[in-house]
């Protein structure tokens, strides 16, 4: 009895280990964005130079995703998880003490290529620790909860360190982190491989690479749009591969099954319309009601509390809905929650918006959870590095289709209801026009252009409600629920 227990701690005590390793990688995707200003003025980088600054770390974790989680499975998931915390680590402190923006830019590239290693292997471990499906559903809503967390953390982290510190902190707090994960991991994580990997397939690699990179750039630079096509000729040249080989990089034919290509479908809709909608939430807060970055960061809470009841309330969901309802029901719930932060925006008590947030973190929390659990016990544990790629590379594209298009959408929706073609700086933005607008000349101005933002961020978040609820009929319809 006394053993069966000790096998247990140690089995939550290693999903503590991976839900540390993807909070960090959280808290660094949302941190750095409020840096940029004060790396701007130290290392003085071009407009271009900016935009690489920030894309290069998506552009190399979504394009590596495939092959890292294929690497994985051959190689051991535990080796490659501390071979990129190490990585991580290291990359970190180049990219806080950086002198120049190419040596920045070099920096978060190879940040990615550690990420990469980082997110399939928490998720792949999880699949090979908690063999139990109702222990492993619990444990994804922990992992689920940490990156929430994180993202939540970020700006409250980035902000105050900024406060106190140079721009290059925001790196530094990696480090420590990555040396607690890397020693608690040696000790408390266990090995886990395909026993049977077959043959190492170079050309799968790197068309997985060629299918993913442009269609991100694409996205992320809506002028771009031909390098999607060069993305979708190799994703068709790497699924008919795929079919061909005995021992292929990933089974395509999972996305033959509802439960499966419903769960990815899912993710990635209901991602596109939160995180669209969250990253310019925080510059509402801060731009439109003055709020401080850590105030910011602080007043985003209820949703990653929200999303930390998900723990409590995943069983119960499974058992009486099933989990195709569940998820439907979960999406539905946040579609709800996004739909009533319009009107709760321009109410002047806070304390409306943070209500509203709630049933988003909530539903956003328990679809993820469930989701995530469809993917990865869809295939075969030995297999579980390569699907969790799947579900990864899959949440990326959530993230950069909402920043970009829902984006896109709120700065069009400003700029049109401002209606001051002449006063170009005031409507690139509304952070731009509370720097260069005179607060005591153009206060009308000024207001002007916090009730366009204002709009346009009720307008993109009735949009995300709306892509929520198609993902709930998704759901619904595709994922069984027995």
């Amino acid at each position: 009895m006394s053993q069966t227990v000790t096998v247990k701690n140690r089995r939550w005590a290693a999903l503590g280990v991976l839900s540390a390793a993807v909070l960090l990688l959280s808290i660094d995707g949302t941190v750095l964005a409020l840096a940029v200003p004060s790396l701007t003025e130290s290392l003085s980088p071009t407009a271009e130079q900016v935009i690489w600054i920030g894309d290069i770390y998506s552009l190399a974790l979504a394009g590596l995703l495939a092959l890292m989680g294929n690497l994985a499975d051959r190689i051991g998931r535990k080796r490659i998880l501390l071979a990129g915390s190490v990585l991580f680590g290291a990359v970190s402190l180049l990219a806080a003490f950086a002198t120049s923006a190419e040596e920045l830019i070099i920096a978060r590239l190879l940040l990615g290529v550690a990420g990469a290693t980082l997110m399939p292997s928490t998720l792949s471990l999880i699949r090979n620790i908690f063999p139990d499906d109702a222990e492993r559903t619990r444990a994804i809503a922990v992992w689920s909860a940490a990156f929430g967390a994180g993202s939540a953390a970020g700006p409250m982290v980035g902000g105050f360190l900024l406060e106190h510190f140079w721009w290059g902190s925001v790196f530094l707090i990696n480090v420590p982190v990555m040396v607690v994960l890397v020693v608690s991991g040696i000790f408390l994580l266990p090995e886990s491989r395909d026993p049977n990997p077959g043959r190492f397939d170079w050309p799968s690699a790197f068309l997985s690479m060629l299918a993913v990179v442009p269609i991100v750039f694409a996205i992320t630079h809506l002028s771009a749009w031909p390098l999607a096509a060069v993305g979708l000729l190799a994703g068709w040249l790497f699924v008919r591969r795929q079919r061909r080989l005995p021992n292929p990089m990933l089974d395509v034919d999972l996305f033959r099954s509802p439960a499966f290509s419903g769960a990815v479908a899912a993710n990635v809709i209901s991602i596109f319309g939160l995180v669209g909608l969250l990253f310019f939430f925080s510059q509402y807060l801060q731009f439109a009601r003055g709020f401080t970055p850590l105030q910011a960061g602080l007043a985003e809470l209820p949703a990653t509390i929200a999303s930390m009841v998900v723990v409590a309330l995943v069983g119960i969901a499974i058992t009486r809905l099933g989990r195709g309802r569940a998820i439907a029901a979960s999406l539905a719930v946040a579609a709800a929650g996004l739909a009533l932060v319009a009107p709760a925006a321009s109410q002047p008590w806070y304390g409306w918006l943070a209500l509203c947030l709630v049933p988003v973190g909530l539903g956003v929390g328990l679809s993820m959870t469930l989701a995530g659990d469809a993917i990865i016990s869809a295939a075969p544990p030995r297999k579980a590095g390569s699907v969790s790629a799947v579900t990864e590379t899959a949440n990326e594209l959530g993230v950069v289709l909402g920043i970009a298009v829902l984006g896109s959408l709120l700065t069009s929706v400003y700029r049109s209801t401002l209606g001051l073609p002449s006063s170009a700086a005031a409507s690139d933005s509304l952070g731009s026009a509370l720097r260069v607008l005179d607060p005591v000349r153009d206060a009308t101005l000024i207001q002007s252009a916090k009730d366009a933002f204002l709009y346009a961020m009720q307008a993109t978040s009735l949009v995300a409600a709306g892509l929520m609820f198609v993902a709930a009929v998704v759901a619904w319809r595709l994922i069984p629920s027995r």
